[in-house]
């Protein structure tokens, strides 16, 4: 029985995200005999086939799936360590891997991202959204060093701090009949256009803990990926919208928007920060922690204050911050 190497398991997610001999071969650096030649001696020497052929395309096996999965869970964490032992050789501390799970995290990682930056001259940061296997996942597989997530899973080898406190309330635009009043009620939107980010709707706060709890749909459900149209769509009065307060505020200075609590008792939200259990001691990724703490939701700070009832309810359910 042969054994593996690296070069096997990266052919194998070649193969695998480009479909083609041909396509694999180019990102490999082979020509297509070469890495014909390298498929058939490993299925060879494993003594079981990895792929079998569907016309011109390459479908895995059993066996070829299985080792799929080692590689799609070993080439990061072999791509990180080669990373960060060039780092030490070079007497440097490496880049600062951030992942992140929901839409509006990303503007307020900003806030946190400028002083760690200059608190940490030696540290480069990376943002990433997009995650070949899930946050979770990217956490677990050494895509990542830090996970921003409103989704908190506590698996053994993960730890997961809250970060920040802050509300869930609705936006609105000049002359709505909303406007100026304390709180909105679910049946108050069953007439509205709802604008939100790209998340499905089992994960929207405004939907899971709001409307759908008293039998009510919007009118219509809008998508929108960007913060800043979103709220030129609400200030034109083509809809409302459900923040972050702390996110909405910041926009009523450049726009006539106004916020009101969902509902008399409000909707409270919490960011957590996850990192790898044994990784909690390093010094640049607790500095990062403390640092992101330190920036609060200033509408907490009042008489608005969501309850605890609220907060527990935020922590049990998987949404998408929006």
């Amino acid at each position: 029985m042969a054994q593996l190497e690296r070069s096997h398991l990266s052919i194998i997610q070649a193969v695998d995200q480009h479909g083609s001999l041909t396509a694999a071969a180019e990102q490999l650096h082979l020509t297509q005999s070469a890495l014909s030649h390298a498929v058939r001696k490993l299925e060879a020497q494993l003594g079981v086939a990895i792929w079998t052929r569907e016309g011109r395309r390459l479908r895995l096996t059993q066996a070829g799936a299985h080792l799929l999965a080692v590689a799609n869970r070993l080439l990061p964490q072999l791509a990180h360590a080669e990373e960060r032992l060039r780092q030490f050789a070079q007497g440097e501390r490496g880049t600062l891997r951030i992942g992140i799970e929901c839409h509006p995290c990303y503007q307020w990682l900003l806030k946190v991202v400028s002083p760690y930056l200059a608190a940490w001259p030696d540290v480069d940061v990376d943002v990433r959204q997009e995650f070949q296997f899930g946050g979770i996942g990217a956490l677990f597989g050494h895509e990542i060093d830090l996970l921003v997530t409103p989704d908190p899973l506590y698996e053994t080898g993960l730890r997961f701090e809250p970060v920040l406190d802050y509300e869930q309330v609705l936006v609105v635009g000049p002359g709505h009949p909303l406007r100026g009043v304390p709180f909105a009620r679910p049946e108050q939107l069953a007439r509205e256009t709802l604008i939100t980010y790209p998340v499905a709707i089992d994960r929207l706060d405004i939907y899971t803990q709001f409307l759908l709890p008293a039998g009510i749909r919007p009118k219509r459900h809008k998508p929108i990926e960007t913060t800043d149209i979103m709220l030129q769509m609400v200030a034109s009065g083509r809809g409302v919208a459900a923040l972050p307060r702390w996110l909405a505020e910041e926009y009523i200075g450049k726009l006539e928007l106004s916020v009101m609590r969902l509902g008399k008792q409000g909707i409270a939200k919490q960011i957590f920060i996850g990192v790898r259990e044994r990784e909690t001691d390093t010094d640049y990724l607790r500095a990062f922690v403390e640092l992101a703490r330190a920036h609060r939701d200033p509408g907490q700070e009042n008489d608005t204050t969501p309850t605890m009832d609220n907060q527990r309810k935020s922590r049990e359910r998987r949404d998408g911050c929006g």
